[in-house]
């Protein structure tokens, strides 16, 4: 990946733990690496196909300003984000924040905190057999990708499929979408289910009907397993209602365990039922 890079950029700010820090302020000293393709910038001689860097250089300045943070590490969190959010062609960043008159009662140059953040691809999968189906799904999207943290790449359409399991209930609607999303897996749970709980899912009966369920189903190519959450998301080898909305929006994502794509995996599926 191609990088933009911006070097000890100073800021005086007022962060720290002590109070003299954020009544007196300092100066700090910010590093950005910038990960962008700069394919089409260099081709094209056009500054319509890269990232203003002056426009960055504010933005760093802004988030080191307008707030005083107690932690170095807060104010590296802050940058990043605003750099990701609002700089569509930026994937990825590296951000150091340098703090040279840190408090400390010995000889150094600086002490920094530098982080790694960017966009993570992640499919979902959806569905509601309860209400105006249809509405609860078109809310919780909506209420998904509102956030600065998540944008919608692509929905699929949504099916009609016969409930999954062994108790008797409404069929369900059900879709798939990819999501590009600064939240952590464990994050990008937490705020599914209380989107589920803003549609008013009770969960008393195990795979019974429900308002909205909401999956996460790949993260990158992530395979972790906790008591939590599990990605791959379980037995979707199984699951026409999660193959067939996958197979309509990524025919060709492959399954980071199986290695086969989701078309695969779902023709496999309806042969053998």
């Amino acid at each position: 990946m191609d990088q933009i890079k911006i070097e000890n950029l100073k800021v005086f700010a007022y962060h720290g733990v002590y109070e003299s820090e954020r009544e007196k302020g300092q100066n700090f000293f910010v590093n950005a690496t910038l990960y962008t393709d700069l394919t089409d910038a260099s081709r094209e001689d056009d500054v319509e196909y890269t990232t203003d860097y002056a426009s960055v250089c504010q933005t760093i300045k802004d988030e080191m300003t307008l707030k005083t943070y107690s932690l170095i590490e807060t104010a590296a969190e802050k940058v990043a984000q605003s750099i990701l959010v609002n700089f569509p062609k930026i994937d990825a960043v590296d951000i150091e924040v340098k703090k040279p008159q840190a408090p400390v009662p010995m000889e150094f140059d600086s002490i920094s905190v530098k982080i790694s953040r960017g966009w993570s691809d992640a499919y979902l999968s959806y569905g509601s057999n309860l209400g105006d189906r249809e509405e609860n799904i078109e809310k919780a999207l909506f209420k998904l990708c509102d956030r600065n943290d998540c944008k919608m790449v692509q929905n699929s359409s949504l099916i009609e499929t016969k409930p999954y399991g062994n108790v008797v209930q409404d069929d369900f609607l059900n879709g798939a979408c990819y999501i590009k999303t600064l939240l952590t897996p464990m994050e990008l749970l937490d705020v599914l289910h209380e989107l589920e709980n803003d549609a008013g899912r009770v969960r008393d009966v195990h795979w019974g009907p429900r308002t909205l369920d909401m999956d996460i189903i790949f993260y990158n190519e992530l395979i972790f397993d906790s008591d939590d959450l599990i990605i791959p998301h379980v037995d979707i080898e199984n699951r026409e209602f999660v193959l067939r909305p996958m197979a309509e929006i990524a025919p060709y994502k492959r399954h980071p365990i199986f290695r086969k794509t989701m078309q695969e995996m779902l023709d496999e599926l309806m042969k053998n039922s």
